[in-house]
Protein backbone atom coordinates (compact mmCIF):
# COMPACT_ATOMS: atom_id res chain seq x y z
CA UNK A 1 0.00 0.00 0.00
CA UNK A 2 2.75 2.33 0.78
CA UNK A 3 4.34 2.50 -2.68
CA UNK A 4 0.90 3.65 -4.96
CA UNK A 5 0.61 6.40 -1.99
CA UNK A 6 3.20 8.05 -2.70
CA UNK A 7 2.67 7.74 -6.33
CA UNK A 8 -0.23 8.99 -6.23
CA UNK A 9 0.73 12.47 -4.21
CA UNK A 10 3.73 12.69 -6.77
CA UNK A 11 0.78 12.92 -9.55
CA UNK A 12 -0.95 15.16 -7.82
CA UNK A 13 1.42 17.69 -6.64
CA UNK A 14 2.68 20.97 -8.19
CA UNK A 15 5.91 22.07 -8.55
CA UNK A 16 7.50 25.36 -7.65
CA UNK A 17 4.73 27.40 -9.37
CA UNK A 18 5.41 29.74 -11.89
CA UNK A 19 2.91 32.22 -13.85
CA UNK A 20 2.40 32.94 -17.47
CA UNK A 21 2.47 36.18 -18.55
CA UNK A 22 -1.31 37.28 -19.50
CA UNK A 23 -0.30 40.42 -20.80
CA UNK A 24 1.89 39.08 -23.15
CA UNK A 25 -0.51 36.08 -24.38
CA UNK A 26 -3.31 38.37 -25.05
CA UNK A 27 -1.01 41.01 -27.07
CA UNK A 28 0.26 37.90 -29.61
CA UNK A 29 -3.51 37.08 -29.70
CA UNK A 30 -4.22 40.82 -31.15
CA UNK A 31 -1.19 41.03 -33.35
CA UNK A 32 -2.08 37.63 -35.14
CA UNK A 33 -5.54 38.57 -35.34
CA UNK A 34 -4.24 41.27 -37.92
CA UNK A 35 -3.28 38.67 -40.71
CA UNK A 36 -6.62 37.98 -42.68
CA UNK A 37 -8.65 40.87 -40.58
CA UNK A 38 -11.94 41.67 -42.47
CA UNK A 39 -14.43 44.25 -42.09
CA UNK A 40 -16.45 42.54 -39.58
CA UNK A 41 -13.85 42.48 -36.89
CA UNK A 42 -12.83 38.58 -37.14
CA UNK A 43 -10.23 36.69 -39.49
CA UNK A 44 -10.45 35.18 -42.82
CA UNK A 45 -7.23 33.39 -42.47
CA UNK A 46 -8.24 29.87 -44.40
CA UNK A 47 -5.84 27.30 -44.98
CA UNK A 48 -3.01 28.09 -47.90
CA UNK A 49 -4.13 31.64 -47.95
CA UNK A 50 -1.08 34.76 -47.85
CA UNK A 51 -2.63 35.72 -45.04
CA UNK A 52 -2.53 31.78 -43.53
CA UNK A 53 0.89 32.33 -44.89
CA UNK A 54 1.95 35.44 -43.28
CA UNK A 55 0.61 34.63 -40.07
CA UNK A 56 2.44 31.57 -39.91
CA UNK A 57 5.28 33.30 -40.35
CA UNK A 58 4.58 35.93 -37.51
CA UNK A 59 3.95 32.61 -35.03
CA UNK A 60 7.02 31.00 -36.37
CA UNK A 61 9.03 33.97 -34.97
CA UNK A 62 7.46 33.94 -31.38
CA UNK A 63 8.65 30.33 -31.57
CA UNK A 64 11.76 31.38 -32.34
CA UNK A 65 11.35 33.51 -29.41
CA UNK A 66 10.50 31.15 -26.92
CA UNK A 67 13.76 29.61 -27.17
CA UNK A 68 12.54 26.87 -29.49
CA UNK A 69 14.25 25.00 -32.45
CA UNK A 70 11.63 25.53 -34.73
CA UNK A 71 11.45 24.09 -38.16
CA UNK A 72 8.53 22.95 -40.75
CA UNK A 73 7.63 19.01 -41.37
CA UNK A 74 6.98 17.77 -44.26
CA UNK A 75 3.26 18.26 -43.76
CA UNK A 76 3.47 22.36 -43.19
CA UNK A 77 2.80 22.01 -39.68
CA UNK A 78 5.50 24.38 -37.52
CA UNK A 79 7.21 22.46 -35.25
CA UNK A 80 9.21 23.90 -32.16
CA UNK A 81 11.47 22.09 -30.29
CA UNK A 82 12.75 22.71 -26.31
CA UNK A 83 15.21 19.43 -24.77
CA UNK A 84 14.47 18.34 -21.81
CA UNK A 85 16.54 16.77 -19.09
CA UNK A 86 15.99 13.37 -19.73
CA UNK A 87 16.69 12.68 -23.44
CA UNK A 88 15.34 8.84 -22.94
CA UNK A 89 12.12 10.38 -22.07
CA UNK A 90 9.20 11.10 -25.11
CA UNK A 91 7.88 13.82 -25.39
CA UNK A 92 4.81 16.01 -24.14
CA UNK A 93 3.25 17.66 -27.47
CA UNK A 94 1.10 20.88 -27.14
CA UNK A 95 -0.58 23.13 -29.51
CA UNK A 96 -3.32 23.88 -32.19
CA UNK A 97 -3.87 25.67 -35.17
CA UNK A 98 -4.18 29.35 -36.35
CA UNK A 99 -6.06 28.88 -39.73
CA UNK A 100 -10.05 29.81 -39.83
CA UNK A 101 -13.03 29.63 -41.41
CA UNK A 102 -14.02 32.35 -43.47
CA UNK A 103 -15.17 35.22 -41.60
CA UNK A 104 -14.07 33.26 -38.31
CA UNK A 105 -13.16 34.41 -35.67
CA UNK A 106 -10.11 35.41 -33.39
CA UNK A 107 -9.69 32.48 -30.76
CA UNK A 108 -10.41 29.06 -32.73
CA UNK A 109 -7.27 27.54 -32.22
CA UNK A 110 -5.31 30.63 -31.98
CA UNK A 111 -5.89 30.21 -28.10
CA UNK A 112 -4.68 26.98 -27.76
CA UNK A 113 -1.45 27.65 -30.08
CA UNK A 114 -0.43 30.75 -28.61
CA UNK A 115 -0.43 29.21 -25.08
CA UNK A 116 1.29 26.47 -26.53
CA UNK A 117 4.33 29.39 -27.13
CA UNK A 118 3.48 30.59 -23.88
CA UNK A 119 4.01 27.71 -21.92
CA UNK A 120 7.55 27.20 -24.03
CA UNK A 121 7.81 31.09 -23.24
CA UNK A 122 7.66 30.94 -19.95
CA UNK A 123 9.81 27.95 -19.42
CA UNK A 124 12.58 30.09 -21.20
CA UNK A 125 11.99 33.39 -19.05
CA UNK A 126 12.85 31.37 -16.10
CA UNK A 127 15.27 29.42 -17.22
CA UNK A 128 13.55 25.83 -16.65
CA UNK A 129 13.76 22.40 -18.11
CA UNK A 130 11.01 19.80 -18.31
CA UNK A 131 12.28 16.42 -17.89
CA UNK A 132 10.52 15.45 -21.16
CA UNK A 133 11.07 17.07 -24.33
CA UNK A 134 8.66 19.56 -24.90
CA UNK A 135 7.13 19.38 -28.39
CA UNK A 136 4.73 22.57 -29.46
CA UNK A 137 2.84 21.85 -33.04
CA UNK A 138 0.93 24.67 -35.06
CA UNK A 139 -1.11 22.26 -37.58
CA UNK A 140 -2.11 23.33 -41.19
CA UNK A 141 -5.76 23.03 -41.99
CA UNK A 142 -7.54 22.18 -39.19
CA UNK A 143 -10.61 23.47 -40.45
CA UNK A 144 -10.43 21.46 -43.89
CA UNK A 145 -10.65 18.61 -41.93
CA UNK A 146 -7.47 17.99 -39.25
CA UNK A 147 -5.23 17.78 -42.40
CA UNK A 148 -1.94 18.49 -40.83
CA UNK A 149 -2.34 16.24 -37.63
CA UNK A 150 -3.80 13.78 -40.16
CA UNK A 151 -0.93 14.08 -42.20
CA UNK A 152 1.29 12.99 -39.50
CA UNK A 153 -0.68 10.19 -37.89
CA UNK A 154 -3.16 8.46 -39.78
CA UNK A 155 -2.12 9.88 -42.76
CA UNK A 156 -3.33 11.32 -46.00
CA UNK A 157 -4.63 10.00 -49.12
CA UNK A 158 -3.59 10.84 -52.93
CA UNK A 159 -7.18 11.73 -53.08
CA UNK A 160 -6.98 14.03 -50.26
CA UNK A 161 -4.29 15.98 -51.78
CA UNK A 162 -5.91 16.35 -54.99
CA UNK A 163 -9.12 17.87 -53.14
CA UNK A 164 -9.53 21.89 -53.62
CA UNK A 165 -9.10 23.69 -50.69
CA UNK A 166 -11.11 27.12 -49.08
CA UNK A 167 -7.98 28.97 -50.97
CA UNK A 168 -8.82 27.91 -54.37
CA UNK A 169 -5.09 25.71 -53.86
CA UNK A 170 -5.41 21.95 -54.13
CA UNK A 171 -4.00 20.21 -50.64
CA UNK A 172 -0.60 18.95 -52.18
CA UNK A 173 -0.08 22.28 -53.70
CA UNK A 174 -1.10 23.93 -50.22
CA UNK A 175 1.09 22.10 -48.62
CA UNK A 176 4.43 23.25 -50.80
CA UNK A 177 3.21 27.06 -50.39
CA UNK A 178 3.54 26.78 -46.73
CA UNK A 179 6.94 25.11 -46.87
CA UNK A 180 5.83 21.03 -46.27
CA UNK A 181 6.69 18.46 -49.03
CA UNK A 182 3.87 16.21 -50.22
CA UNK A 183 5.91 13.96 -51.77
CA UNK A 184 7.31 13.14 -48.52
CA UNK A 185 4.70 13.09 -46.00
CA UNK A 186 5.64 9.43 -44.94
CA UNK A 187 8.98 10.79 -43.44
CA UNK A 188 7.01 12.94 -41.12
CA UNK A 189 4.60 10.68 -39.72
CA UNK A 190 4.72 9.97 -35.74
CA UNK A 191 4.12 6.18 -34.54
CA UNK A 192 2.07 4.86 -31.64
CA UNK A 193 4.12 5.24 -28.74
CA UNK A 194 6.53 8.00 -30.11
CA UNK A 195 4.75 10.87 -27.18
CA UNK A 196 4.06 10.61 -23.47
CA UNK A 197 1.15 12.74 -23.74
CA UNK A 198 -0.63 15.35 -25.62
CA UNK A 199 -2.14 17.51 -24.59
CA UNK A 200 -4.78 20.56 -26.34
CA UNK A 201 -6.00 24.31 -25.19
CA UNK A 202 -9.23 25.21 -26.98
CA UNK A 203 -12.33 27.03 -26.59
CA UNK A 204 -15.29 25.49 -25.79
CA UNK A 205 -17.12 26.20 -28.65
CA UNK A 206 -20.41 26.16 -26.86
CA UNK A 207 -22.05 27.82 -24.12
CA UNK A 208 -21.69 25.26 -21.37
CA UNK A 209 -18.81 26.56 -19.09
CA UNK A 210 -20.61 30.15 -19.46
CA UNK A 211 -23.77 28.20 -17.82
CA UNK A 212 -22.43 26.92 -15.59
CA UNK A 213 -19.93 29.62 -13.97
CA UNK A 214 -16.78 26.73 -14.82
CA UNK A 215 -13.66 28.45 -15.58
CA UNK A 216 -11.55 25.36 -17.31
CA UNK A 217 -13.79 22.24 -19.09
CA UNK A 218 -12.25 18.58 -18.44
CA UNK A 219 -12.71 17.18 -21.65
CA UNK A 220 -14.01 13.55 -21.31
CA UNK A 221 -13.83 12.86 -25.24
CA UNK A 222 -14.45 13.97 -28.65
CA UNK A 223 -17.76 12.82 -29.94
CA UNK A 224 -17.98 10.28 -32.71
CA UNK A 225 -20.13 11.52 -35.62
CA UNK A 226 -22.67 9.77 -37.86
CA UNK A 227 -24.20 11.23 -40.69
CA UNK A 228 -26.90 10.64 -43.66
CA UNK A 229 -28.40 11.84 -46.26
CA UNK A 230 -31.71 11.05 -46.17
CA UNK A 231 -34.45 10.58 -48.56
CA UNK A 232 -38.08 10.52 -48.44
CA UNK A 233 -39.97 9.76 -52.06
CA UNK A 234 -43.72 9.82 -52.35
CA UNK A 235 -46.04 11.29 -54.90
CA UNK A 236 -45.81 14.51 -56.98
CA UNK A 237 -49.59 15.91 -57.55
CA UNK A 238 -51.60 18.96 -58.18
CA UNK A 239 -51.53 20.71 -54.73
CA UNK A 240 -55.23 22.16 -55.40
CA UNK A 241 -56.96 18.84 -57.29
CA UNK A 242 -55.87 16.37 -54.22
CA UNK A 243 -58.02 15.57 -51.62
CA UNK A 244 -55.34 15.34 -48.52
CA UNK A 245 -56.21 12.02 -47.83
CA UNK A 246 -55.14 10.58 -51.47
CA UNK A 247 -51.66 12.46 -51.07
CA UNK A 248 -48.55 10.57 -50.72
CA UNK A 249 -46.45 13.68 -49.90
CA UNK A 250 -42.48 13.64 -49.06
CA UNK A 251 -42.46 16.61 -46.70
CA UNK A 252 -45.21 15.46 -44.62
CA UNK A 253 -43.13 11.94 -44.21
CA UNK A 254 -39.80 14.46 -43.19
CA UNK A 255 -41.65 16.86 -41.63
CA UNK A 256 -42.58 13.92 -39.40
CA UNK A 257 -39.30 12.26 -39.27
CA UNK A 258 -37.66 15.52 -38.00
CA UNK A 259 -39.92 16.41 -35.51
CA UNK A 260 -40.23 12.68 -34.20
CA UNK A 261 -36.12 12.31 -34.03
CA UNK A 262 -35.90 15.47 -32.36
CA UNK A 263 -38.37 14.08 -29.55
CA UNK A 264 -36.86 10.97 -29.11
CA UNK A 265 -33.30 12.28 -29.07
CA UNK A 266 -34.32 14.36 -26.25
CA UNK A 267 -35.85 11.59 -24.27
CA UNK A 268 -32.41 9.60 -24.64
CA UNK A 269 -30.68 9.95 -21.68
CA UNK A 270 -26.95 11.79 -22.35
CA UNK A 271 -25.73 14.46 -23.84
CA UNK A 272 -26.12 13.01 -27.72
CA UNK A 273 -26.96 15.52 -29.77
CA UNK A 274 -29.20 15.43 -33.19
CA UNK A 275 -29.16 17.65 -36.30
CA UNK A 276 -31.22 17.91 -39.71
CA UNK A 277 -28.88 20.82 -40.92
CA UNK A 278 -30.27 20.50 -44.64
CA UNK A 279 -33.25 19.88 -46.68
CA UNK A 280 -34.58 20.25 -50.47
CA UNK A 281 -37.54 19.52 -51.82
CA UNK A 282 -38.44 18.78 -55.82
CA UNK A 283 -40.15 19.66 -57.78
CA UNK A 284 -40.16 22.68 -55.45
CA UNK A 285 -43.26 24.90 -56.44
CA UNK A 286 -46.04 26.23 -54.58
CA UNK A 287 -48.70 24.82 -55.90
CA UNK A 288 -47.41 20.88 -56.63
CA UNK A 289 -47.21 18.33 -53.67
CA UNK A 290 -43.93 17.45 -53.22
CA UNK A 291 -42.79 13.89 -55.00
CA UNK A 292 -39.23 13.76 -53.20
CA UNK A 293 -37.65 15.25 -50.23
CA UNK A 294 -33.70 15.35 -49.40
CA UNK A 295 -32.23 16.15 -46.06
CA UNK A 296 -28.96 15.72 -43.89
CA UNK A 297 -29.52 13.66 -40.37
CA UNK A 298 -26.78 13.01 -38.21
CA UNK A 299 -26.08 12.41 -34.41
CA UNK A 300 -22.85 12.98 -32.34
CA UNK A 301 -22.24 11.17 -28.85
CA UNK A 302 -19.10 9.55 -27.21
CA UNK A 303 -20.32 6.58 -27.08
CA UNK A 304 -20.65 4.29 -30.58
CA UNK A 305 -23.14 1.92 -29.03
CA UNK A 306 -25.49 4.53 -28.76
CA UNK A 307 -25.03 6.21 -31.81
CA UNK A 308 -25.82 2.66 -33.70
CA UNK A 309 -28.89 2.41 -31.11
CA UNK A 310 -29.94 6.17 -32.30
CA UNK A 311 -29.22 5.34 -35.64
CA UNK A 312 -31.86 1.90 -35.32
CA UNK A 313 -34.21 4.03 -33.61
CA UNK A 314 -34.31 6.57 -36.79
CA UNK A 315 -35.10 3.52 -39.50
CA UNK A 316 -37.79 2.30 -37.14
CA UNK A 317 -39.46 6.19 -36.94
CA UNK A 318 -38.91 5.80 -40.28
CA UNK A 319 -40.66 2.43 -41.32
CA UNK A 320 -43.30 3.78 -39.11
CA UNK A 321 -44.27 6.91 -41.32
CA UNK A 322 -44.24 4.83 -43.96
CA UNK A 323 -46.62 2.82 -43.63
CA UNK A 324 -48.86 5.94 -41.80
CA UNK A 325 -48.74 7.99 -45.29
CA UNK A 326 -47.56 5.36 -48.33
CA UNK A 327 -44.12 7.56 -48.33
CA UNK A 328 -40.36 5.69 -49.15
CA UNK A 329 -37.47 6.26 -46.66
CA UNK A 330 -34.00 5.88 -47.88
CA UNK A 331 -30.82 6.16 -45.59
CA UNK A 332 -27.48 6.71 -46.92
CA UNK A 333 -24.62 6.89 -44.82
CA UNK A 334 -21.81 9.70 -45.69
CA UNK A 335 -19.93 10.12 -42.89
CA UNK A 336 -18.63 8.37 -39.46
CA UNK A 337 -16.08 9.14 -37.15
CA UNK A 338 -15.66 7.27 -34.05
CA UNK A 339 -15.88 9.03 -30.45
CA UNK A 340 -11.98 9.23 -28.72
CA UNK A 341 -11.93 9.54 -24.82
CA UNK A 342 -9.20 11.43 -23.20
CA UNK A 343 -6.46 10.02 -21.02
CA UNK A 344 -7.72 9.24 -17.82
CA UNK A 345 -4.06 10.64 -15.80
CA UNK A 346 -3.55 13.45 -18.19
CA UNK A 347 -7.36 14.65 -17.06
CA UNK A 348 -6.61 14.16 -13.43
CA UNK A 349 -3.86 16.44 -13.45
CA UNK A 350 -5.87 18.78 -15.63
CA UNK A 351 -8.02 18.76 -12.79
CA UNK A 352 -4.83 19.42 -10.04
CA UNK A 353 -4.01 22.06 -11.97
CA UNK A 354 -7.04 23.72 -12.05
CA UNK A 355 -7.89 23.04 -8.55
CA UNK A 356 -4.40 24.55 -7.33
CA UNK A 357 -5.26 27.51 -9.20
CA UNK A 358 -8.52 27.55 -7.10
CA UNK A 359 -10.22 27.94 -10.23
CA UNK A 360 -14.00 25.61 -10.59
CA UNK A 361 -13.60 22.65 -13.47
CA UNK A 362 -16.61 20.88 -15.64
CA UNK A 363 -16.29 17.62 -17.22
CA UNK A 364 -17.80 17.59 -20.42
CA UNK A 365 -17.39 15.91 -23.76
CA UNK A 366 -16.04 17.77 -27.17
CA UNK A 367 -19.35 18.24 -30.42
CA UNK A 368 -16.80 19.52 -32.15
CA UNK A 369 -13.39 17.95 -34.00
CA UNK A 370 -9.98 18.90 -32.81
CA UNK A 371 -6.80 17.81 -33.74
CA UNK A 372 -6.38 16.02 -30.80
CA UNK A 373 -8.45 13.18 -31.71
CA UNK A 374 -6.09 12.36 -34.09
CA UNK A 375 -3.32 12.52 -31.42
CA UNK A 376 -5.85 9.91 -28.93
CA UNK A 377 -5.43 7.04 -31.89
CA UNK A 378 -1.53 6.75 -31.06
CA UNK A 379 -0.91 7.54 -26.93
CA UNK A 380 -3.09 9.68 -24.35
CA UNK A 381 -4.37 13.07 -25.28
CA UNK A 382 -6.41 15.58 -22.99
CA UNK A 383 -8.02 18.73 -23.84
CA UNK A 384 -8.66 22.40 -22.24
CA UNK A 385 -11.23 24.16 -22.68
CA UNK A 386 -11.82 27.88 -21.70
CA UNK A 387 -15.92 29.55 -22.04
CA UNK A 388 -17.06 30.60 -25.38
CA UNK A 389 -19.44 34.11 -24.79
CA UNK A 390 -22.45 32.56 -25.35
CA UNK A 391 -21.13 29.95 -26.82
CA UNK A 392 -20.16 31.40 -30.29
CA UNK A 393 -17.78 30.35 -32.50
CA UNK A 394 -16.74 30.45 -36.14
CA UNK A 395 -17.97 33.94 -36.29
CA UNK A 396 -16.89 37.85 -35.97
CA UNK A 397 -18.12 37.27 -32.60
CA UNK A 398 -16.82 34.94 -30.92
CA UNK A 399 -14.54 35.94 -27.69
CA UNK A 400 -13.09 34.80 -24.42
CA UNK A 401 -12.26 37.30 -22.58
CA UNK A 402 -8.50 38.33 -21.84
CA UNK A 403 -8.79 36.82 -17.97
CA UNK A 404 -9.82 33.52 -19.50
CA UNK A 405 -7.27 32.93 -22.00
CA UNK A 406 -4.51 33.90 -19.62
CA UNK A 407 -6.46 31.00 -16.77
CA UNK A 408 -6.69 28.69 -19.69
CA UNK A 409 -2.84 28.54 -20.76
CA UNK A 410 -2.10 28.91 -16.90
CA UNK A 411 -3.84 25.48 -16.46
CA UNK A 412 -2.05 24.45 -19.45
CA UNK A 413 1.52 25.16 -18.10
CA UNK A 414 0.90 23.60 -15.01
CA UNK A 415 -0.76 20.68 -16.35
CA UNK A 416 2.44 19.94 -18.61
CA UNK A 417 4.33 20.33 -15.17
CA UNK A 418 2.32 18.16 -13.71
CA UNK A 419 2.52 15.58 -16.52
CA UNK A 420 6.31 15.99 -16.59
CA UNK A 421 6.29 14.91 -13.22
CA UNK A 422 5.18 10.74 -14.87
Amino acid sequence: MFLPLIFSFALTTPVHALSIDGARLNGTLQKLAEFGKNPKGGVSRVAYSEADKNGREYVLSLMKQAGLATSVDTAGNLIGIRNGSKPDLKPIIIGSHIDSVPEGGNYDGIVGSLSAIEVAQTLQDHNRFLRHTLKVIVFQNEEGGHLGSRAVTSGLTPDDLALTSLSGKKIGEGIGFIGGDPDRLEQGKIAKGDFAAYIELHIEQGGVLEAEKAIIGVVEGIVGIRRWNVTVTGVPNHAGTTPMRMRRDAMVGAAEFISGIHKLILKTHGRQVGTVGKIDAEPGAPNVIPGKVRFTFEVRDLDSKKLEKLYQDALSLAHRIEKENGTAFDFKETYNTAPVLTDDFIKSQIKAAARNRSFRTLGLPSGAGHDAQEFARLGPMGMIFIPSRNGVSHSPEEFSSPEEVADGAQVLFDAVELVDQR
